[in-house]
């Protein structure tokens, strides 16, 4: 039996709620611009950097587990 198709669902947007913190904040401390932090936060990249996952981890306190959950393709 093949593996399941997985997809990666960014839960960013949860994240920044938890620690009651703007996108904009979040972008001016991990030094990205708005737009590219709205789209991280939509899904529509193909890819992070480790860097830049690295510097979310730490302004929000959190582990990458806590923003990035693999779900089944389709049910995200």
């Amino acid at each position: 039996m093949p593996p399941r198709s997985m997809q990666i669902v960014v839960r960013l947007d949860v994240m920044l709620a938890r620690r009651k913190m703007r996108s904009r904040e979040l972008a001016e401390r991990i030094g990205i611009t708005e737009q590219n932090l709205s789209l991280l936060k939509s899904g529509k990249v193909k890819g992070i950097r480790f860097e830049t996952l690295a510097a979310i981890c730490a302004a929000l306190d959190c582990q990458p587990g806590d923003i990035l959950e693999a779900v089944p393709a389709g049910e995200a």
